[in-house]
């Protein structure tokens, strides 16, 4: 069934946050320095091709990087400019889509605004993505935003949508951290030595 477009190309049906808020590691030794506070930012949209096979995927991929740019929008006032140091992306896709659909939405064209709106971050993302029904749970992995061989910052967040996807929808899902692991000690690569570098060694 054809779903009335409301942002742009696509039907959003809902939008989702999540926050958690790490205080002490599992053995319980309490941070050292600030919490560690993790975010997901996703949205449930109807997916243009559930049920058919295209060879193009335009409906998802052209207007995707307006969606970044709402994506953005959220997550600079639910998180604020200059707290994010970790970052990644997923998407769960509807039973009667396929993983090539969630992949579509997860492009450069969607994730540069996304950049844009933390002050820019030089790494690329990590992502993963499945197929699902609602509830769902995925593991969205994090990586430093900046320098992708940060051992400290080498984390997931499992989140999961008690109603969704559908088996026409997609959630695109980006998550967010404000710092490393806690007590991470296994070395490498410092957060702290990375600025000016080229994100990518």
């Amino acid at each position: 069934m054809q779903k009335t477009p409301n942002f742009i190309g696509y039907h959003i049906r809902k939008w989702y946050c999540q926050f958690e808020d790490t205080l002490a590691n599992e053995t319980g030794q309490l941070a050292d320095g600030l919490p560690l506070r993790k975010f997901v930012l996703a949205a449930a949209i109807a997916n243009p091709y559930a049920g058919k096979f295209s060879q193009n995927l335009d409906l998802i991929v052209a207007d995707s990087s307006a969606l970044g740019v709402e994506f953005g929008r959220r997550i600079k006032a639910l998180f604020g400019e200059g707290q994010v140091e970790s970052y990644g992306k997923a998407a769960i896709v509807g039973i009667s889509g396929e993983y090539e659909h969630g992949n579509a939405f997860l492009t450069s064209a969607f994730a540069d605004p996304v950049r844009d709106a933390l002050g820019g971050g030089k790494a690329w993302i990590p992502s993963t993505g499945k197929r699902g029904t609602p509830g769902e749970s995925i593991d969205i992995p994090l990586a430093h935003k900046d320098a992708l061989y940060v051992r400290s910052h080498y984390d997931t967040m499992t989140v999961q949508f008690a109603d969704a996807p559908n088996a026409d929808e997609i959630v695109i899902a980006f998550a967010f951290g404000s710092r490393g692991r806690l007590h991470a000690r296994l070395g490498g690569l410092a957060a702290t030595a990375i600025s000016g570098s080229d994100g990518l060694r």
